[in-house]
């Protein structure tokens, strides 16, 4: 049986996979990344950026999964303000999705033939992919004794 935690994830990584398949966005990115010459290069460089924004929001992402493995305790998640780990990373992390994101869409409209509608469908299909993957991440506790 599939848990509840699960089902809630596959909403995010059903429709990612199937917007990332449907716009050939995973290719298309792909080649903005290996694209070659001087016409490429501002595409090429737009790509590697985004991309490392992304890389951003996954390390932010699987660090604030791991604090109570870190740091030996366990965070509140609900009330995050009051935390003094997670008030400076949550903002870090808010901030890198947003400008990810939105680098990404602004990418993929500009230097694809998908074109800016089509290049923000992408966007978010392969974070809502993204997002749904990391979520399948079980979160460690911290065992007291």
């Amino acid at each position: 049986m599939i848990s509840k935690h699960t089902v809630r994830q596959l909403k995010f990584i059903i429709p990612g996979a199937a917007i990332t398949y449907a716009f050939n966005t995973h290719r298309v990115f792909l080649e903005l990344l290996t694209r070659q010459g001087v016409k490429g290069q501002w595409g090429r460089l737009f790509a590697f950026t985004s991309i490392g924004f992304e890389g951003l929001v996954i390390i932010l992402f699987l660090y604030v999964l791991l604090v109570p493995w870190i740091h030996g305790l366990e965070p509140d998640y609900q009330s995050w303000r009051d935390s003094g780990i997670l008030s400076s990373v949550i903002p870090i992390l808010t901030t890198a999705i947003l400008v990810g994101w939105s680098l990404l869409s602004f990418t993929l409209g500009r230097w694809s033939n998908l074109g800016y509608l089509e290049g923000v469908v992408g966007a978010s299909g392969l974070y809502a992919l993204t997002f749904g993957l990391l979520g399948l991440l079980p979160a460690p506790k911290v065992h007291r004794s």
